[in-house]
């Protein structure tokens, strides 16, 4: 972990104030409260810089990609692809080519799971997930164990949120063919012991695909460092555009997975005799592509890149560990993912996220009692029921924090706690 003595000039570009300045929508009211934004896990806000680079394309450039000889069908393509390297130089892939275009990480997991089921898989051969994963990593492995026969199996997860890697030690065996996990848990904010399960799977010559869509955002991730096969995040959660995502694969397993979709794009030749496919990335990316939301990806990462990741990690993680140290003095505050000792010490294992219940107070009322003070948190299973399932519980209540978050915003969150409490 970074501590604030290492890299003392980072400290002094992190300008909380200035940053905000770029986000205008968090000077807005709501029900006549200053907006408290804290469900960045679900979705972040975008910098001006954002929104002006794609309102800029629609009005100057905006013309299909790849296909046009004509001026700006190639200045569009110039963007596309500019963005692409953006993205590959952000998470450090080898190539260009190991970067896929999608509409999300949901997207990108289903694209894996599809492909990879129908090129290397047979029925009873396994996929291995965990108890913490998103649905997005869960049904369409569902969905293709109906349709095609093979078996999912979960790696469990222990009252503290962590994943039973001895257990993982033992669900590996001669039928698992792919191991996809989360690299951080989107309920609990546990960072997912990912080294450990990517080394263990290579002993046996097992592929690995990451969720990326909660760490892609806040901190470093060196795709060739941790050498999976594959790994999927959002650029919506990164201050992005919605409907874009990225896919990032190993070259040489692009080159076998079986296409995804067909149609423009994705063939290199087409006839009613057959059909020739183009290399990736281009050979997963049928149709027109959301040619704008891609630039203003680009520009996201270079806003994120220009900051710092480190200064961003830096920031997010300190502002978690004031929201910890803040809410243990509500009563009968129920973390999950994070010690209930009020004496814990604090772990380096946990990620911009804080979920949590208040005595038998249901998240729902909680949520929207906050609402009514302007702060913005998430309630419910967060598209983890299988996790509630395993906790017992309908759901939570989760603040999640983002690079312009402040901690007078927590302050304000433990006060709007401790008023709901009383009514209670």
């Amino acid at each position: 972990m970074i501590e604030q003595g290492d890299f003392p000039f980072l400290i002094n570009m992190y300008d909380i104030n200035s940053i905000r300045k770029d986000f205008p929508i968090l000077s807005r009211t709501v029900h006549d409260k200053p907006l408290v934004y804290l469900d960045n896990a679900a979705t972040t806000q975008k910098p001006l810089c954002v929104l002006d680079a794609m309102r800029d394309e629609y009005l100057n450039v905006n013309a299909n990609v790849h296909r046009g000889i004509h001026w700006m069908s190639q200045q569009a393509t110039d963007l596309h692809e500019a963005a692409r390297e953006t993205v590959r130089k952000f998470i450090n892939a080898r190539s260009t080519a190991e970067v896929v275009f999608t509409r999300g990480t949901t997207e990108s997991l289903n694209l894996v799971a599809s492909s990879f089921v129908e090129g290397f898989m047979k029925p009873g051969d396994e996929v291995l997930v965990s108890n913490v994963e998103h649905h997005s990593n869960i049904v369409p492995w569902q969905i293709l164990a109906h349709r095609r026969g093979i078996v999912l199996k979960v790696i469990p997860v222990s009252d503290e949120g962590v994943l039973d890697m001895e257990a993982y030690s033992r669900l590996l065996t001669d039928k698992t063919k792919l191991v996809s996990v989360a690299h951080v848990s989107n309920v609990l904010g546990t960072i997912n012991p990912v080294r450990e399960i990517i080394k263990q799977a290579h002993e046996r010559g097992i592929p690995v695909m990451l969720d990326g869509a909660q760490s892609v955002p806040h901190f470093k991730v060196d795709v060739q460092d941790l050498d999976c096969e594959f790994m999927a995040f959002s650029g919506h959660k990164v201050y992005g555009p919605t409907g874009i995502g990225i896919l990032y694969g190993k070259e040489e397993w692009l080159d076998k997975l079986p296409p995804y979709q067909g149609g423009g794009e994705m063939i290199e030749t087409v006839s009613f005799s057959g059909t020739t496919f183009e290399c990736p990335p281009l050979k997963f990316e049928a149709g027109t592509p959301d040619y704008v939301a891609t630039h203003g990806l680009g520009t996201a990462i270079d806003y994120v890149t220009k900051l710092g990741i480190e200064n961003i990690q830096r920031h997010e993680q300190e502002l978690t560990r004031y929201a910890i140290r803040q809410m243990r003095a509500i009563p009968d505050i129920r973390f999950f993912g994070i010690s209930n000792s009020a004496d814990a010490p604090e772990t380096e294992d946990h990620d911009a996220v804080v979920s949590f219940l208040v005595g038998d107070i249901h998240p729902m009322d909680l949520g929207t009692l906050l609402d009514q003070l302007g702060i913005a948190v998430r309630t419910g299973h967060h598209c983890a029921q299988p996790l509630m399932e395993r906790f017992g519980i309908p759901g939570t209540v989760r603040a999640s924090f983002a690079l312009y978050n402040t901690k007078e915003e927590i302050d304000k969150l433990v006060a709007g706690i401790q008023r709901v409490v009383k009514m209670f």
